[in-house]
């Protein structure tokens, strides 16, 4: 076999919906037989998942490749071996995004005749996949049962969470990081609670609570790769808007928006539970803690959220919490879309 010249360019060529570690295994290979590699990720309007998403799932997962979207509406298959319209489509299309590859690294066999169209040679890796018997099409089906097949990158646009709300001195913060270690996943922490530790435990102007949504929604952002299936939080933002109506009787418009859109999947209400005194703490009265309990219900009713109260004793409010999120992840429903 001849040595491949260092200056060689590889093409990969996929839909990548969602990528997983199959198309790392295609891509990690491109990499080590060529010194160049092209990736192109393929879309359609009309597919489940987003082309532009894909494409930066992709620039995400292979920093330093030459990953490039085609977003054009071509045919998916040929209608026989004479159809010279369909190679004529994709040939131009991808000469036009990569006019220099020497080699075409695909797992399916449409990769030789389509290295043919461009004047390159195909290399075949692993047709059967056996190595990493993983497809995208099993992880749309249930991305549950194969999430260690998913890349990190993508993991978020599958990944389930659940907010843990409620009045103060209602457990959430325990039974937040006891359900993250039940199901071997991360959780976020109250950012509000860290901040306001800095600041003499006090809120005392808007722009406090502008800081703790931000650092909120970033906090559960930058954990939700790490997480594993499902990523518990403790309050979340709409919880943050109730707090700034209650301290200065209104919430600017954005953490209101910013609320709307940040729908979790499931809502944990934990329910009212004896008071606890701590320096962050407000409201030793329980008919007010029950008030912002019931607000917080109403809020979550208008905007149609799933929500379950959990009662009770501190274990039988981690097990009944436990059943909700075992039905969570067994639902085949996808989970609720945030725009990531």
């Amino acid at each position: 076999m001849p040595e491949v010249p260092l200056e060689a360019r590889g093409l990969v060529l996929g839909k990548f919906m969602p990528p997983h570690q199959g198309h790392r295994y295609l891509i990690d290979f491109a990499r080590g037989f060529v010194r160049d590699v092209t990736v192109v990720v393929g879309t359609l309007s009309t597919e489940p998942i987003p082309g532009d998403l894909r494409h930066r799932w992709m620039r995400d997962a292979f920093p330093g490749l030459d990953v490039l979207h085609l977003p054009e509406d071509l045919p998916q298959a040929p209608s026989g071996p004479e159809d010279d319209v369909f190679w004529d489509l994709w040939r131009t299309a991808l000469q036009r995004l990569c006019p220099d590859a020497d080699f075409v690294f695909a797992s399916e066999t449409y990769g030789q005749r389509l290295a043919a169209e461009l004047d390159a040679e195909f290399v075949p890796v692993n047709l059967s996949r056996d190595l990493v018997p993983i497809s995208a099409s099993a992880i749309r089906a249930d991305p549950m049962a194969h999430w260690d097949r998913i890349l990190p990158e993508a993991r978020p646009y599958f990944l389930k969470r659940v907010a843990i709300v409620g009045p103060e001195s209602a457990g959430k913060t325990t039974l937040t990081a006891r359900l993250a270690a039940h199901y071997a996943t991360v959780h976020m922490s109250e950012f509000a609670r860290d901040y306001l530790a800095f600041h003499n435990d006090r809120c005392d102007d808007i722009g406090q609570i502008e800081t703790i949504a931000r650092g909120q929604a970033a906090g559960e952002d930058a954990l939700a790769r790490q997480a594993r299936r499902v990523l518990f939080t403790d309050t979340d933002t709409l919880t943050t808007v109730l707090w700034s109506e209650h301290f200065f009787a209104h919430c600017p418009g954005w953490i209101v928006d910013l609320a709307d859109r940040r729908s979790h999947d499931l809502y944990l209400v934990a329910d009212v539970a004896p008071f606890v005194a701590d320096a962050q703490r407000f409201h030793p009265e329980e008919a007010t803690r029950q008030l912002f309990r019931d607000r917080l219900i109403h809020e979550l009713d208008r905007r149609g959220r799933r929500w379950t109260l959990i009662s009770g004793d501190w274990d039988q409010r981690f097990a009944d919490a436990c059943r909700a999120v075992d039905r969570l992840i067994a639902d085949p429903a996808p989970p609720v879309r945030r725009g990531d």
